[in-house]
């Protein structure tokens, strides 16, 4: 994406992206909510495509970046894991737009690009297993397979871009504490 308007051009797909749904935004509303002729819009971007991979490399970027800096400090698994949980959670909830069109229309992704996007997501999700090996290892949590584990936890969490509200009862950390304990007491050695 070229630089200059490449930011509010993002963030317009992101919100037409989610109040219409991927295919049924056109290039012209894009071009519409930013002030350009369609054929001007062309000049910043190469396709819608490119504007749904860009979406979805940022939001992958955001996860794994973060969570690698959780996994790598030097603190009790249980800790690292509790904070990747509210981690993933408060991304949600501070990126609902990009978030939803990420979890919500990674499918409309060319072969090419859902090959970036399952290797980030790979690399997310061993990550995660790290840390359940690691709680297992260190006693804090019963054996488990670390996979599974750790799918159901991110698949939880993820789930969350459905239903969270900003403006509704619980805050995203106070969902994320539920997130943990849920998980916590399903993982810790009895």
């Amino acid at each position: 994406m070229n630089p200059g308007k490449s930011e509010e051009i993002l963030t317009a797909a992101i919100r037409l992206f989610q109040e219409k749904g991927y295919h049924a935004t056109s290039m012209q509303d894009i071009a519409d909510a930013v002030g350009l002729q369609k054929g001007s819009l062309y000049h910043h971007i190469s396709s819608k495509e490119e504007l749904l991979a860009w979406i979805v490399a940022r939001a992958l970027a955001r996860y794994v970046e973060e969570l690698q800096g959780i996994v790598e400090s030097r603190r009790p698994a249980r800790e690292r894991l509790k904070e990747a949980v509210q981690n993933h959670i408060r991304i949600i909830a501070e990126n609902l737009g990009m978030l939803t069109i990420f979890l919500r229309e990674s499918a409309a992704l060319t072969a090419e690009q859902r090959e970036a996007e399952e290797e980030g997501g790979r690399r997310y999700r061993q990550l995660f297993e790290r840390l359940i090996v690691e709680g297992v290892a260190s006693g804090d949590f019963r054996p488990v397979d670390p996979k599974m584990a750790a799918l159901s936890i991110i698949g939880a969490c993820n789930w969350t871009y459905r239903w969270y509200d900003p403006a509704g009862a619980l805050s995203h950390g106070e969902i994320s504490e539920l997130v943990w304990d849920y998980f916590y007491k399903g993982l810790i050695k009895h």
